[in-house]
């Protein structure tokens, strides 16, 4: 999976989002709430960087286009916490661990609900 840039981040946050689909009205109304407001060619071009990488896809439904996530967001967040994983700490989960605890990234209840994870148990809801 490619890299995206910040801004194409942005762009597929708004579609996940939106159920995985939106229309180009609705990808500018959402970076118009996040405070990004974009130039139509600015969106257009993010729009088919994404679909160049794979990463979206583009379909017709009369004279608008519908945009389509291809990646799930929890796909993608897998293969940027993998790629991140290997890149800074070569693949060693503990370090990464390790250094959130180090740096009171990680509080004791999330430390509590992720234990209560891997032994099995529910998931508390964000």
């Amino acid at each position: 999976m490619q890299q995206v840039s910040d801004y194409e981040l942005e762009v597929m946050k708004i579609i996940w989002t939106n159920g995985g689909t939106a229309l180009y009205a609705e990808i500018v109304a959402g970076l118009e709430a996040k405070n990004n407001s974009l130039t139509k060619n600015t969106v257009l071009t993010l729009l088919s960087r994404l679909a160049d990488k794979g990463i979206l896809k583009t379909s017709k439904t009369g004279r608008r286009n519908i945009y389509t996530a291809a990646v799930t967001e929890n796909d993608y967040q897998t293969h940027q916490t993998i790629r991140f994983l290997n890149k800074v700490y070569e693949g060693s989960t503990k370090g990464l661990v390790s250094t959130l605890i180090a740096k009171d990234l990680l509080s004791r209840s999330d430390y509590d609900e992720l234990l209560n994870q891997w032994s099995g148990g529910v998931v508390a809801d964000e």
